[in-house]
């Protein structure tokens, strides 16, 4: 019964559009201040500012601005972006400021479209998959390591190298085709 007495906290400061006090509450996505007023006076905000900033990369400026560059976290994941932001809106990914790809990767030519090719990226979840650099005309992708082989079933131009905790085999991305290597 303790947690209902503390349910609303006074704040010190009056609201903004009605001049009543605030309270301090607790929604569904957490705490936020409201007005004790309501629902005749509908002002709230949140009560922690939300920081998308993770940390500062010292020693690094924007090539476009020459401030710093700051590691920030977005919707689709970690990204780095300038720090004068609404000013500059310079982004790179993660993966471009800290590694080059494999270059045995960028030489497997995509089989969908046979205009790009396959490269290494990370979901926002941080699980790499392979996709065609070719993204918006072309949209095919991989989750396993693909291998520049072709399938010995249905001829698919390349297969994929999947690795489980009892043996690596190669496999035939293909829908359909179904294509499974003897253990390696």
């Amino acid at each position: 019964m303790s947690s209902l007495t503390t349910h609303h906290k006074k704040v010190t400061e009056p609201c903004p559009k009605c001049g009543s006090a605030l309270h301090i509450r607790n929604g569904k996505q957490g705490p936020f201040i409201g007005c004790s007023a309501y629902p005749e006076c509908d002002y709230l905000r949140p009560l922690h500012e939300k920081s998308d900033i993770k940390k500062v990369l010292t020693g690094t400026s924007c090539p476009l601005c020459e401030h710093e560059l700051v590691l920030k976290q977005g919707r689709f994941g970690l990204f780095i972006g300038c720090s004068d932001y609404p000013n500059c809106e310079h982004t790179a990914q993660l993966s471009e400021q800290t590694a080059q790809p494999e270059k045995n990767e960028a030489d497997i030519a995509c089989p969908s479209c046979k205009k790009g090719h396959l490269v290494a990226r990370q979901s926002r979840f941080g699980k790499t998959f392979y996709a065609c650099d070719n993204y918006p005309d072309c949209k095919y992708a991989v989750n396993d390591k693909p291998v520049n082989e072709f399938c010995p079933e249905c001829k698919w131009p390349i297969l994929v190298e999947r690795k489980t905790a009892t043996a690596t085999r190669m496999l035939c991305p293909k829908k359909g085709c179904g294509y499974r290597s003897k253990p390696i």
